[in-house]
This record gives C-alpha cells, sequence and structure tokens, in this order.
C-alpha cells in the first residue's frame, strides 16, 4: 500500500505500538523491583512467544528449516536488543540508553539515504530524539558498551524484520522467532529462582510476564510487520524516532506532565523528520 494512505497509516501504527511498549515498560518498572533485568526481559520473550503461538497458531510449514532459519534469527536478535536494553537501562540513565540505542536505526536511514532530502530527515530525528530524551552523560562504560549493543541489534531487527515481512508469512515468523529465542535464552529463567524463594506471588509475576510480553512485544512487533509490509527499511528507521513523542504523550495524558520547550521543539523535529521522509518514499520504491 502506497500513496497518502501509507503516509498516514504507517505513522499512526508506530504511536499506537509505541503507546503500548510503553505501557509495558510500567509493567517492566514493576518486575524490577522483584527481579534482575535478565529475567525481566526473559519474561518479556517467553511471554510474547506464548502470546504469539496461542494467537496466530504456526502451521507445520512455518517450523520446517527452510522458513524458520530467518525467523529464529529475527528472534534471537530480537531477544538480544531487549536483553542488552534492559541490562544498559540497569546501569545508564533512560534518556541516555535510550538516545544510544537509536544510533541502530540511525545507521540504517543512514545507509538507505539516497537525497538531501534523506539526510535532513535523518538529522531532525536525531536532534528530536536527543532533545527529548533529556540526555545526561553518566553512567558505567559496561552500560554504555550495552547501550551499544542494543543499538547493534535494533538495526538488525529492522533489516532482518523487513526481510521476515516480505516473506509475507510475518506474524507465523514472529511466533516461531520467537518461540526459538525463548529457549535459547531460557538460562535466564534460572534468576526467576530467587523471586519464587521469596514466597513473592508466583501467579503475580506470572502474569506480569504475560502482559509485559503482550504489551511490550506481541503488540508493537507485529505492527512493526505491518509497517515494514508498507515501507522501506530507511524510513521505518525515521519512523522509530515516534517511539519517544509517544512516551512524551503518553506522560501528557496519564501524568499530566506537559512538555517542556525543549522537548517540544523535540517533537516538532521528530514530526518534521518523519513528514520529509514520508515524502521521500512517494518517490521510489520502498526496498531502502
Amino acid at each position: 500500500m502506497h500513496g497518502s494512505g501509507t503516509r498516514l497509516t504507517a505513522p499512526a501504527l508506530m504511536i499506537v505500538g509505541a503507546v503500548s511498549m510503553y505501557l509495558g515498560a510500567a509493567i517492566a518498572v514493576d518486575l524490577f523491583d522483584t527481579l534482575p533485568p535478565g529475567a525481566v526481559a526473559w519474561l518479556r520473550i517467553a511471554g510474547a512467544a506464548l502470546i504469539l503461538v496461542v494467537w496466530v497458531r504456526p502451521g507445520r510449514a512455518a517450523w520446517r528449516p527452510s522458513r524458520l532459519v530467518l525467523a529464529a534469527g529475527f528472534g534471537l536478535i530480537t531477544a538480544a536488543m531487549n536483553i542488552a536494553f534492559y541490562e544498559a537501562l540497569d546501569r545508564l540513565p533512560l534518556g541516555t540508553t535510550v538516545a544510544l540505542e537509536f544510533l541502530g536505526p540511525v545507521a540504517v536511514a543512514a545507509l538507505g539515504s539516497r537525497t538531501r532530502r534523506d539526510v535532513l530527515a535523518l538529522g531532525l530525528a536525531v536532534i528530536g530524539v536527543v532533545l527529548i530524551a533529556d540526555v545526561r552523560w553518566e553512567g558505567t562504560a559496561v552500560g554504555v558498551l550495552l547501550a551499544l549493543v542494543a543499538a547493534a541489534c535494533w538495526a538488525g531487527y529492522i533489516v532482518l524484520g523487513k526481510r521476515v515481512a516480505q516473506r509475507g508469512r510475518g506474524m507465523e515468523d514472529l511466533a516461531t522467532g520467537f518461540v526459538v529465542a525463548a529457549v535459547v535464552t531460557s538460562p535466564l529463567a534460572l534468576f526467576l529462582g530467587p523471586a519464587f524463594a521469596d514466597d513473592a506471588p508466583t501467579a503475580r509475576l506470572l502474569l506480569l510476564g504475560l502482559g509485559l510480553g503482550l504489551a511490550s512485544t506481541a503488540i508493537p512487533y507485529a505492527l512493526d510487520q505491518v509497517v515494514l509490509r508498507q515501507v522501506g527499511r530507511a524510513r521505518f528507521a525515521i519512523l522509530l524516532a515516534l517511539l519517544p513523542v509517544a512516551a512524551s504523550i503518553v506522560g501528557v495524558v496519564v501524568l499530566h506532565q506537559i512538555p517542556t520547550p525543549v522537548e517540544a521543539v523535540g517533537i516538532i523535529a521528530v514530526a518534521a523528520a518523519v513528514a520529509v521522509r514520508s515524502a521521500a518514499e512517494e518517490e521510489s520504491p520502498p526496498t531502502a
């Protein structure tokens, strides 16, 4: 789907997915009080795998090696992105972590830039994210390294996600890929032990895990697959700048937090980036 419909639909779907992701972040904060970041990341992965398998019910063909290899690679790099992000978040301020992780989409958008308008959109997106994220350069070197690992994995998520979407079975591959990722990363489940040993309410932890998987992974990543079928990798990478904008929207609606003048300028910059890149996408096929 192209034309004005795509220009409106893709950003709208990204904002819906981002809002869902930030609602999931609220659940993650609750879990961080009980569990280490690695355990929370595994609950997110496993919860998403369970929900997606029940929801999509992938057929036998989805489990064949010819299809499972790409799906598994996509699931594993997504899991690595989530784990690295949570571990970085445990060592760096949120704004700094978000800004460093955004270097992944920036790299994808830069490699896909073909015109001056593309470069302008990328520059506006970077400026907007930095202004919104409230970057504070403090924390540990390990935290910075983990955030950069998350950035590299995010770039891989975009590239592999586009290939999965182009294959036309994105939802099935999303489900099988996350099953593989949940199994491979299952050693992280060992970190759940102390929480259960301390008589923490098991049912509550498991429900929070499912909620985290649904809100932070199943819904936003499913919507990503819809968007990736509509647009190219470079435009998708720019659209990811809408995530911190969505966080600001949640802050206004839920917490009545009015953006500062600097944050407002950042939001305008991101909106301009999306508009500029959307116009550029109309002039060329969505392959970059």
